[in-house]
């Protein structure tokens, strides 16, 4: 998922995994507040894969390679192509302000808009908010809710579409910055998230992150996680 505030500041289960996000500017996994600036655009190829228990419950998803792009003050607009995959453009937008004095940055927005019902129609909608307290780093705080009810199922068949969204995230040095996001939830959605990233260039950078699913029984495996963000 896309990372660009260092860069802006400083299948089947067992064979390929079916959940794919469509990636506005986050964190490791989260929406953050970032949003990417006017008439900048953004580039991200993004991959996860299991590393343990291959032999028995290997689970990858779909590659996504994206573009976001500031396309006034505050406001930046995307697409993602997800493969391999039957129906690989999803959507995504967000609107923000940031921090102003006392006030925290605030965003809300939507990702995972399909062009498939039932299939990848996820139409994730959320809010979110952060502060960054000095030095201890930024806190963000937020809410999420998917649209389309019938992709966010528990193990039951229950409906977990909607959750907590909470992130710490901070900028090390002028080239590394670390993260740990959590979302609530017991479908596909939920999880605990850990990630650093390294910025090889003032607009390239790459973060490896290690993602812990909320439920073992939606999810077959935890994943590595690799996130390419190149800034133009």
């Amino acid at each position: 998922m896309k990372k660009t505030s260092l860069i802006l500041t400083a299948g089947l289960l067992l064979q390929l995994g079916t959940r794919v996000y469509a990636t506005p500017s986050t964190q490791v996994w989260n929406p953050s507040t970032d949003i990417q600036a006017a008439g900048s655009v953004h580039l991200g190829v993004d991959n996860y894969f299991s590393l343990f228990d291959n032999d028995t419950k290997p689970y990858a998803f779909a590659t996504d390679v994206g573009l976001t792009f500031g396309v006034l003050k505050n406001l930046e607009l995307g697409f993602d192509f997800f493969e391999p995959s039957a129906d690989p453009l999803q959507f995504n937008a967000k609107y923000g302000l940031p921090e102003s004095g006392a006030l925290p940055a605030f965003a809300v927005g939507g990702c995972n808009i399909g062009t498939k019902k039932d299939v990848t129609d996820y139409n994730i909608l959320y809010g979110v908010a952060a502060k960054t307290f000095a030095p201890a780093g930024r806190i963000s705080l937020g809410y999420y809710y998917g649209g389309n009810e019938n992709l966010f199922l528990d193990e039951n068949g229950e409906k977990s579409n909607t959750g907590i969204i909470a992130t710490w995230d901070k900028a090390i040095t002028d080239k590394i910055w670390a993260a740990v996001d959590y979302a609530s939830g017991k479908s596909w959605y939920g999880n605990l998230s850990l990630g650093a990233s390294y910025a090889f260039a003032p607009n390239t950078s790459v973060i490896f992150g290690y993602v812990i699913y909320n439920n073992d029984k939606i999810n077959a495996n935890n994943q590595f996680t690799t996130q390419l963000d190149i800034n133009f």
